[in-house]
């Protein structure tokens, strides 16, 4: 089967939609995961000290992730039986509504014990959601891509990462500066939250503008009436690699956004808006260079692009932690850009390295569940590690090897990855066709 590329007009909508439809998603994940690191853990977990509370917090980020794999398989299955737009824009809505819920719940001081309570139920159906958009947004670019730069036109879906960390921590930013700590913790934190409802009505009018990609499903009823058993069936190596891979995606992302938040500004005393100016500039490296990454590997190949990032995280975090540690902004800037910077070889070949592993009758299952099951193996208890690990090490390197242990696994993982990019440059594998 033979690739043909949509209109360049159309093409251009559906990258907007993409990148739009992740941004918008990620944002809402990204403002609960900042206000985990800075003010939850004193509204929700009052009682307890500030170390505990802070593993309390993290704890209900974790839950987010722990039902993610569910939300892929969910969105996975009716994504591959009806479509990939319905997907989303159910994933998106969901998402949405949960996030202002968020906004609008109110503290243990006012609820009690049911305040958190209430707080895992809405981070549960944040996860939900979450689980089901990644897949979407990434086939909507990838199965519409020219041959020979599926990678670069893959990428634009995951640049609504770094876009959503920069306006997140943008919103906590100038919160942070116009208002007092009391003023601050007592509404301005539901602000970033409650700008969440605005957000979805631009993100369906975006949705609305696109077309359903050329290679989704095409087969009768009867033939994909199940596309996750099939996929379970016919998949499960792809799916453990695709899982494998994502490891030190979700590790290392939410070390160097989420939990360096907390080291900074609790063990080192490290102003808040420091950290959050110097996670803002590490973010635009990242958007700046997630394209790039992903381009050379439509060039070079996925597996040699993401196997020297994974190399690269191994070994960086021992001198990332060093820099940190200083206290200087600067010095905290350049270990947290240089970090990003690598981080981007590992997350820009993805979304085109992970379509080609499967074929089209499974690949929005096939795609979400190994790149969630991945997230929460990687992503899910990183903060909650390594904010253990200083506690019982009082050390950063131990941190750091944690983050290289979590390298080695997506090293591994991708090394026995079927290359699918030929040295001419172009994509060797229809993506009609799932990659032995």
């Amino acid at each position: 089967m033979s690739q043909v590329s949509p209109p360049p007009r159309q093409m251009r909508k559906n990258i907007l939609v993409s990148v739009a439809g992740s941004a918008i998603e990620w944002y809402d994940f990204f403002i609960y995961a900042s206000a985990s690191a800075l003010v939850l853990n004193k509204l929700f977990f009052p009682s307890v000290d500030s170390v505990a509370g802070t593993l309390l917090a993290f704890s209900t980020f974790a839950v987010g992730f722990l039902i993610r794999p569910v939300g892929a398989a969910v969105f996975g299955h009716f994504g591959d039986k009806f479509g990939r737009k319905p997907a989303l824009v159910t994933a998106m809505m969901i998402m949405g509504g949960a996030t202002t819920a968020i906004g609008l719940l109110p503290s243990y001081a006012t609820l009690g014990v049911a305040a958190p309570i209430l707080l895992v139920v809405l981070r549960l159906v944040q996860g939900l959601a979450l689980g089901g958009q990644w897949g979407g947004a990434v086939l909507l670019v990838t199965e519409s891509a020219p041959e020979g730069k599926r990678g670069f036109y893959g990428s634009f879906a995951q640049l609504g990462v770094p876009i959503a960390l920069i306006f997140s921590n943008v919103m906590f930013l100038i919160l942070s500066a116009a208002l007092s700590q009391d003023a601050f913790l007592s509404w301005g934190w539901r602000i970033p939250f409650l700008l969440s409802i605005l957000l979805i009505a631009v993100g369906l009018y975006a949705q609305s503008r696109a077309s359903e990609t050329h290679a989704a499903p095409a087969e009768e009823p009867a033939q994909r009436r199940a596309p996750l058993l099939e996929l379970l069936r016919s998949h499960p190596k792809q799916i453990l690699l695709a899982a494998g891979a994502t490891v030190i995606n979700g590790g290392a992302y939410y070390l160097l956004t989420v939990y360096i938040l907390s080291y900074a500004t609790q063990a080192l005393g490290v102003p808040r808006g420091t950290i959050l100016v110097a996670v803002l500039i590490s973010a635009v490296a990242s958007g700046l260079t997630i394209p790039a990454a992903a381009a050379l590997s439509d060039r070079v190949g996925r597996r040699r692009v993401f196997l020297s990032g994974a190399a690269g995280l191994a070994v960086w975090g021992f001198p990332m932690f060093l820099l940190v540690n200083t206290g200087s902004p600067v010095l905290i800037t350049v270990a947290l850009v240089v970090a990003q910077v690598i981080f981007s070889l590992t997350y820009g070949p993805c979304p085109a390295l992970f379509s080609e592993m499967f074929g089209a009758r499974v690949r929005y299952s096939g795609v979400s569940v190994g790149y969630q099951i991945g997230a929460v193996a990687g992503g899910a208890l990183a903060p909650i590690i390594a904010t253990s690990l200083f506690a019982e090490f009082q050390s950063a390197n131990a941190i750091a090897l944690y983050l290289a242990l979590m390298a080695a696994v997506s090293f591994v993982a991708v090394f026995l990855v079927t290359e699918s990019v030929r040295r001419k440059g172009t994509v060797g594998t229809p993506l009609a066709t799932p990659v032995d």
